[in-house]
């Protein structure tokens, strides 16, 4: 999937993932390979 615009967790990088648990657009600072999911699903904040 190709994703245009900003991460929607820090508004400033490009968002290059989707978060499959919350549908947040993020960029790879705020991606957690390990979990598959954005930051804040990853720590249990989605």
């Amino acid at each position: 999937m190709s994703l245009t615009g900003l991460c929607q967790v820090c508004e400033a990088a490009t968002a290059s993932r989707t978060c499959d648990r919350c549908g947040r657009a993020v960029c790879d600072d705020h991606w957690d390979e390990s979990a598959r999911a954005c930051s804040g699903c990853a720590a249990g904040r989605g």
